[in-house]
C-alpha cells in the first residue's frame, strides 16, 4: 500500500508542478517548439473527456464529468485494494500512477473547469491531442495493469 501511495503522491506533485509552470510561462494556444516537426509545448485546456471528446458540452455538464471522475476513483480504490495483496511489485506502482494522475486531472477540473494540457506531439498532418503528466501516468499505469493481467495465470488474479 505504501508504494502505491508514494507513487500516487509523486505523480500528483509532478503533474501539478508542471501545470503550474506551464500556466505561468506559456500563452494559451501558442506552440513553443522543442523538437522541430515533432514536439511542442502548447498550453490548451480540455473541458471534455479524454482527447477532447465532448469538449463543447455546457458548463453545467462539466461537473457531471467531475462527479463521474470521483466515482471512477472510488471504484479504482476498491479494485486496487483487492489487487494489491497478490499483485507483485508492479501492481502498486501501476495503481499509484493511475490514482495520482486521476487526482491531478480532477484537481484541474475543480480549479479551472477543464484539464490543463501542454504536451503536443505531431508529425506532418498527423496531430495527437495535447496531454499532460497525469494523462501519461494513467496510460502507463493502465498498460502495466494490462500486462500483469495478460502474464498472470487467472487463478492468481
Amino acid at each position: 500500500m505504501t508504494v502505491a501511495a508514494v507513487t500516487a503522491l509523486a505523480v500528483l506533485i509532478l503533474d501539478q508542478l508542471t501545470k503550474f509552470w506551464v500556466l505561468h510561462r506559456l500563452l494559451p494556444g501558442v506552440p513553443v517548439p522543442i523538437i522541430e516537426q515533432l514536439f511542442s509545448l502548447t498550453l490548451v485546456t480540455n473541458p471534455g473527456l479524454a482527447f477532447g471528446m465532448l469538449g463543447g458540452m455546457p458548463v453545467g455538464w462539466r461537473w457531471v464529468v467531475a462527479l463521474l471522475s470521483m466515482g471512477a476513483l472510488a471504484i479504482l480504490a476498491r479494485v486496487g485494494l483487492r489487487m494489491l495483496p497478490g499483485g507483485g511489485r508492479l501492481t502498486p506502482v501501476a495503481l499509484g500512477m493511475i490514482f495520482g494522475g486521476a487526482v491531478g486531472n480532477l484537481i484541474d477540473r475543480a480549479r479551472f473547469g477543464a484539464v490543463v494540457d501542454f504536451l503536443d506531439f505531431y508529425w506532418r498532418a498527423y496531430h495527437w491531442p495535447a496531454f499532460n503528466v497525469a494523462d501519461s501516468a494513467i496510460t502507463v499505469g493502465v498498460a502495466l495493469l494490462a500486462l500483469r493481467m495478460l502474464t498472470t495465470p487467472s487463478a492468481q488474479r
